[in-house]
């Protein structure tokens, strides 16, 4: 009962398919964790900063005392 020459065909586009799926899967999680180390190694600290900056200003300065 083996397999005709259409059924060995489908059975490596199926098993191709299923190689090029994982490794773009594979892809985008490597892009998702570069992403993820920028932003916070970069926007992360600068969100950070902006928000202390930012309620600083708001709290009585030393020159109005």
């Amino acid at each position: 009962m083996g397999m005709t020459e259409q059924q060995d065909n489908a059975a490596r586009e199926r098993e191709e398919i299923v190689s090029r799926v994982a490794n773009f899967k594979a892809t985008q999680e490597k892009f998702e964790r570069a992403r993820e180390e920028y932003y916070a190694a970069t926007l992360g600290n600068a969100w950070s900063g902006f928000g202390r900056t930012a309620q600083s200003e708001f709290e009585d300065p030393p020159f109005w005392s």
